[in-house]
């Protein structure tokens, strides 16, 4: 057991960090201005310095680094800007991953290395109106024959719906009740049938486009099908990475506004000295740091007991209901040290508030997490339907 990155990995965390302190404020600063997602220029940015690739095989344009790898990158960018970093977020822990793992070779070869190009983003779509923390309820259906997948239903938050180029759509593909009958089925946009609602106005999340999802008759080759009805177990499997990422994006959050706010308190003066010199600031600072390591820690023992592989409920859940709640938290307090500072909008602080809370609802809600836990620890799912 060590708790040291590597010397290589310690390269890697320094350099993203050094360039995403000097490239990325001003262009977080206008993504929350405008609401727009990252350009374009900027995702072909990001994938020709590895950052869409980093935990992908070299043989699908990626890096073949491990997961860690992954996270280390993803939090550093994320500590200027959520928004920033959702492309990395989805290509390196998002459905890319599912379609990279459990993807026919065709569909795998068409889809992986565009994305680590950074010529095509992916998002995923599992809510429903009636199916987000019981996901198993979901009504959109697939019906497979002569060749391809037809698709009618709807989805619910899509985070990046409308603007992403493809969707990993979770869907029912048979009669079977509950999860035996569900898959998944890439569907790429411009597909004929394939419909947005207007983009969410968000308490925060900006520059992440969100909207509903509608399937009119889409059809799909056979091809697309990433798995078959009574895939739904491995399409978990594939989230618990996400989970960590999700965990990773709360914990930058924390970070960003730790590390502003150790700054702030250097320099801000009150009563003739700087207010880091009293100690109800400190014991914040002290406080702040214990949680942000803690959530770290776990998410990387997540990311490490996995390997190259997929991390497990337990560990992933534990990591995201930690960090996400330390991520409100945390950035509560930095709003508070840094006091009319940290309330206006001319700074980043209220924004990592804002983003922070989103991260306990996106991805699977905290207490959801929980029953997760708790369900690991006893080895048996809990029905939490009524009778």
């Amino acid at each position: 057991m060590d708790f040291q990155l590597t010397p290589e990995q310690l390269e890697l965390r320094d350099s993203v960090r050094r360039y995403a302190r000097d490239k990325l404020p001003a262009i977080a600063e206008n993504i929350e201005k405008t609401g727009e997602p990252p350009s374009q220029e900027l995702i072909r940015e990001f994938a020709g310095m590895g950052f869409l690739g980093v935990n992908i095989p070299e043989e699908f344009g990626g890096l073949g680094l491990g997961n860690l790898e992954a996270l280390i990158v993803v939090e550093e960018v994320a500590k200027i800007s959520a928004a920033v970093a959702f492309p990395i977020f989805e290509s390196c822990v998002g459905p890319v991953r599912a379609i990279e793992r459990f993807g026919s070779d065709d569909l795998r070869n068409d889809v992986v290395p565009a994305v680590c190009r950074g010529d095509a983003v992916v998002a995923i779509a599992m809510s429903e109106p009636n199916a987000g923390s019981a996901l198993t309820d979901l009504t959109t259906r697939g019906v497979i024959g002569d060749g391809q997948c037809v698709i009618n239903g709807s989805k619910r938050w899509c985070s990046g719906g409308g603007h992403a180029d493809g969707y990993l759509v979770y869907t029912r593909l048979s009669d079977e009740p509950g999860a035996k009958g569900i898959g998944a089925v890439y569907v790429e946009k411009g597909t004929p049938g394939l419909s947005f609602g207007e983009q969410e106005s968000l308490m925060g999340f900006r520059g992440v486009p969100s909207s509903d999802i509608y399937f009119d008759n889409v059809a799909v080759p056979e091809k697309n099908v990433v798995l078959p009805a009574g895939g739904f177990k491995k399409l978990m499997t594939a989230f618990d990475l996400e989970r960590c990422g999700n965990a990773t994006m709360a914990l930058a959050q924390a970070s960003g506004a730790l590390e502003d706010a150790i700054d702030y308190v250097q320099e801000r003066k009150q009563f003739g000295k700087p207010i880091v010199d009293f100690q109800a600031v400190q014991l914040k600072l002290a406080e702040m740091q214990m949680q942000v390591e803690a959530a770290r820690l776990l998410i990387y023992r997540a990311a490490s007991n996995a390997q190259q592989g997929m991390p497990s409920m337990l560990d992933s859940s534990v990591a995201k209901c930690f960090a996400n709640e330390i991520a409100r938290s945390v950035t509560g307090t930095a709003v508070q040290l840094l006091g009319g500072y940290g309330y206006s909008k001319e700074y980043p602080m209220e924004r990592r508030m804002r983003d922070g809370w989103g991260w306990g609802i996106a991805g699977g809600s905290i207490d959801i997490q929980k029953i997760n836990i708790a369900s690991a620890l006893v080895g048996r799912r809990f029905n939490q339907r009524a009778g």
